[in-house]
């Protein structure tokens, strides 16, 4: 009786062919080309944060192993004895940018809306093209401005004015000096930092549907109504980036706040003191800086100029992710 076995074959497993064809057709139709290089570009600005980061954190050695975190702490600025401190440039520079911002944020915001809805096409247009000129005029050119024309008018007329009707305020007391001091130096930021939230804010306002203005025209709304209770709540987000903008020029700005700050390491809760920026005291003092401890205290200024710019960008988009969520909940 004879047996036979029955041989069962295993099938192989095919190449995924699929697989390999649908890539060569998305390579040939340039999609995985464009994908790779967009992810380039976007992978090197990660890549220059933390090349930045890493550099300035390698170069501040000496002053962190020294100061520790007193460095954030100390008030003092003292390159004869090698004691440095950052508390005076972080407070000077927060208070001016907070000057700034507190000014230009309702000025550009107002007249964003003026040029996008509410003025005639010609003169928003000629409006416009001023503007944009005004935010490509250097530094040094508001800083001049400032010197000659804005310190004058605000030590004669401006901070007097305050300090009679609001001297009972801590940040208007003391004596008015020169005019060189946290306010001015706020004011000529606010001034630089202007043409930025107008020309952003603009343009995300005109980028609005207009659907949502003649949805909200049809039901009876006013053009006002349509513009502050549709238009701007829907250009909101974008309206936050451009403070944001002029937030990062705040703080990052050196040479017209240099020349009308004041320049002095000091600690006041009144705006008619001089003070100093951390950006003012880099430009200032690092061809100066003679020894390793002096240059790499000043790099130091640098990253926690960096450090500081992340963290208030960070809590602005907590606040914005906090109020859509409320908005969301609302609706």
């Amino acid at each position: 009786m004879s047996s036979s076995v029955a041989t069962v074959s295993i099938p192989t497993r095919p190449a995924p062919v699929g697989r390999v064809r649908s890539f060569l057709r998305r390579l040939r139709s340039g999609d995985e080309i464009a994908h790779m290089f967009t992810f380039v570009f976007a992978a090197s600005i990660f890549l220059i944060t933390v090349l930045l980061v890493y550099e300035l954190y390698h170069n501040t050695a000496l002053p962190r192993h020294k100061f520790g975190w007193n460095f954030f702490t100390t008030q003092t600025w003292d390159p004869v004895f090698d004691n440095f401190g950052a508390l005076p440039f972080i407070y000077g520079t927060v208070v001016t940018s907070a000057i700034a911002l507190l000014i230009s944020v309702p000025l550009g915001v107002g007249a964003a809306i003026f040029l996008a809805e509410l003025a005639p096409r010609g003169i928003s247009d000629a409006l416009t093209f001023i503007i944009e000129l005004l935010a490509a005029v250097p530094s040094v050119i508001f800083g001049v401005i400032g010197v000659f024309v804005l310190v004058p008018i605000m030590r004669k007329y401006v901070e007097p004015f305050l300090k009679a009707t609001l001297g009972s305020l801590p940040i208007f007391k003391g004596p008015i000096i020169s005019g060189y001091d946290l306010l001015t130096a706020g004011v000529v930021l606010s001034i630089m930092v202007v043409p930025f939230i107008i020309s952003v804010s603009r343009e995300v306002l005109l980028a609005v549907p207009v659907d949502q203005r003649e949805a909200a025209l049809a039901l009876g709304a006013t053009r006002w109504e349509t513009t502050w209770k549709v238009v701007v709540p829907y250009a909101r987000i974008g309206i936050f980036g451009s403070v944001f903008l002029s937030m990062a020029r705040a703080l990052g700005e050196t040479m017209a706040v240099t020349m009308v700050i004041g320049n002095v390491v000091k600690i006041s809760t009144s705006l008619f003191m001089p003070g100093y920026t951390i950006a003012a005291v880099i430009a200032n003092e690092f061809t100066e800086a003679t020894g390793d401890l002096y240059t790499q205290s000043l790099i130091e200024l640098g990253l926690v100029l960096f450090l500081l710019t992340i963290i208030l960008n960070g809590m602005a988009r907590i606040m914005i992710l906090v109020t859509q969520g409320r908005g969301t909940s609302q609706e």
